[in-house]
């Protein structure tokens, strides 16, 4: 699809620059912005939606919690 050129004579869309794929490194393409294919689209929502992406967390006891809050009341960052 070209871009939709406005009164003034500008494109209305902003300039595409491919980028690496996010999942293979390939040149992205603008139909599936930022992927290169709707292969690549499709992997990317499969790491998603089974956890892939995730933050890792560590549980803390409520000793443990209690050990930092004094710490931190201290200001003591020594441990």
């Amino acid at each position: 699809m070209p871009p939709v050129e406005g009164p003034s004579g500008k494109s209305s869309r902003k300039d595409f620059r491919a980028r690496p794929c996010p999942v293979c490194s390939k040149l992205s393409i603008e139909r599936f912005k930022p992927f290169c294919s709707a292969r690549c689209a499709d992997v990317d929502l499969n790491r998603w939606l089974s956890g892939g992406y995730s933050v890792p967390v560590v549980e803390l006891e409520p000793e443990d919690l209690a050990e930092l809050a004094e710490i931190d009341a201290r200001g003591d960052t020594d441990g």
